[in-house]
């Protein structure tokens, strides 16, 4: 008896220090969240973390990354002085790092994406043609202190076709572009639905631009989470809700526009390809409620970043938040342009 207490002694023992011993072993759930670094919760298999600030039930997947990534990320991020809203994801892969991505952001003109896809869902229900002629007239206009090419260079207003107002729009940002093409469509209600139908719960569009020029607070109420924009342009991506004429034509505009070169551009090396929707709104009192950028990037590799970044709320210079975007993305960039994620 005595001896067959002493082995089952032993083999408890014995158990337990290989247990301890295994990095993959289920001891490490025991762990307490206090026992972690603050920035993680939760130690996977694999070896990477599930971060705090990144976690959501966003329908782009569980925002796991090593926490090397986000930390950078988050350094970067305090340049801002202000909130900063960030969700990556490689496309192909799903692998994807966000900080405070479920978290809702002022969008400003980053809310024309949605608006254009919108309109060429119309177009391709055959309820809009891209070449029928729409008048825009002095009504139409945005406030004086809004962007507007159509009004500046049209002061008694034009006649535009509906391809047009799209690129002044997406292209351009054109406030009055987005109000015409807006009521085209049926107004606010039907771009939210429009997403809603998409499986995109985390954006709304509420107002039009001279709403938004006429009330500095308003902008709060066309908002989105970083996360629910990754899944916003994966559909973009991936052509769910767009026939391919119109997905190619609305990516076009988006790679082809002048706005935003010292954004999610800023960093990455000449030539890369960026179709990327920019939005940002007016300094008052020292502090800026918006500065946005986001879009898709074409990886060395061939794959494709979704990227959103918000930078919202913020006391610091012009430069020093295109620069908070544009070190994001870059970091991201020589993240998954390393050979391992090839």
């Amino acid at each position: 008896m005595k001896k067959t207490w002493l082995y089952s002694l032993c083999l408890s023992l014995l158990t337990v220090g290989c247990s301890s011993s295994n990095p993959n072993s289920s001891s490490v759930e025991k762990y307490s969240r206090k026992d972690l670094p603050k920035e993680f919760i939760e130690l996977k298999t694999d070896g990477s973390f599930y971060s705090e600030s990144s976690t959501g039930n966003s329908q782009s997947g569980t925002y796991a990354v090593t926490g090397r990534l986000h930390n950078q990320i988050e350094q970067i991020s305090r340049a801002a002085q202000g909130r900063v809203g960030v969700a990556i994801t490689v496309l192909e892969t799903g692998e994807s790092v966000a900080l405070h991505g479920n978290q809702q952001f002022p969008m400003q003109s980053v809310y024309k994406l949605p608006i254009g896809m919108a309109v060429l869902h119309q177009v391709d229900r055959k309820a809009l043609k891209l070449g029928q002629k729409v008048r825009v007239t002095r009504n139409d206009f945005v406030t004086a202190r809004q962007h507007s090419p159509i009004r500046d260079n049209h002061p008694q207003g034009v006649e535009l076709s509906v391809s047009d107002l799209l690129r002044f729009m997406v292209s351009e940002s054109d406030g009055t572009a987005c109000d015409v093409l807006l009521r085209l469509v049926g107004g606010p209600q039907f771009v939210t639905k429009y997403l809603r139908d998409l499986g995109v719960n985390g954006i709304v569009v509420a107002n039009t631009e001279k709403e938004l020029g006429q009330n500095e607070l308003a902008q709060y109420r066309n908002w989105a989470t970083p996360e629910e924009v990754v899944v916003l342009l994966r559909a973009l991506h991936f052509g769910r809700g767009l026939r391919e004429p119109s997905r190619a034509l609305l990516l076009r505009l988006m790679t082809h526009t002048p706005t935003g070169p010292r954004r999610i551009k800023g960093l990455l090396p000449v030539g890369t390809v960026v179709a990327h929707k920019t939005g940002t709104s007016r300094t008052v009192n020292g502090i800026t409620r918006a500065t946005n950028d986001v879009g898709l990037v074409t990886l060395p590799n061939g794959r494709h970043l979704a990227v959103a970044v918000f930078v919202s709320d913020s006391k610091a210079d012009d430069s020093a938040r295109e620069k908070v975007i544009a070190r994001v993305t870059r970091a991201a960039w020589d993240y998954w342009s390393r050979e391992i994620h090839k």
